[in-house]
């Protein structure tokens, strides 16, 4: 059980790893792109502009995919209707449906790895308190059966087994300041797209040929 708990530590502390250099490269980049992105759809005289600009800009996608899709609607708009539930409704209710699921599909994006960062976080001590209370029920069993019991006998494998403990808190405070410092940069990144996507709605609401 010791050894199931150390290799599950492990895992745990090389899957939260992983997933926190990815998003330290995420976070990098999706902060630069959003500010970058905002600057020149902005600066573009015309959506289909915009559009080729962000191009080049938005690599990780969260930007981009709501233009396209808000443009998309404003096009379908200047055409004939279409009896479709999709074409229901106002065109604001159109842009609103659209930026809405195009905003959670970059917000998926963002959040992704959070669950696991949060679950290493908080079931990492246990897991090697676990292994501590099995490592120091066996030690002390197996020193009663051998009859003689000195403190050299039980300071080796109780600290031994008391090790897990250590290895657990080591694998979870990472995987918890990950998860706290991700959390905010990703709130941040998120009320920019949602400040930018009620600034397209209300742009295209009003001015749909733009």
């Amino acid at each position: 059980m010791t050894q199931v708990a150390a290799l599950l530590l492990l895992a745990m502390s090389v899957a939260s790893w992983v997933v926190i250099f990815w998003k330290l490269r995420l976070m990098h980049r999706a902060t630069g792109d959003v500010a970058r992105c905002t600057a020149a759809f902005w600066q573009a005289p015309s959506l289909d502009a915009a559009v080729q600009r962000l191009q080049s800009f938005d690599r990780e996608a969260l930007v981009l995919p709501m233009v396209v899709a808000a443009n998309s609607v404003a096009q379908d708009g200047a055409a004939a209707p279409q009896a479709t539930l999709a074409t229901a409704g106002s065109l604001s209710q159109q842009l609103t449906r659209v930026l809405r699921d195009a905003l959670h599909g970059a917000l998926g994006r963002l959040q992704w790895g959070q669950v696991l960062l949060a679950t290493v976080g908080s079931t990492a001590p246990f897991v090697g308190l676990l292994g501590t209370v099995w490592g120091i029920y066996h030690a002390l069993t197996a020193m009663a059966g051998a009859g003689q019991i000195t403190i050299d006998r039980v300071a080796g494998p109780v600290g031994e087994a008391l090790v897990m403990t250590a290895a657990g808190l080591a694998v979870a405070i990472p995987a918890v300041l990950a998860y706290n410092v991700f959390g905010r940069f990703v709130g941040r990144i998120e009320a920019d797209l949602e400040g930018f996507a009620r600034d397209l709605r209300e742009l295209l609401a009003q001015h749909p040929e733009s």
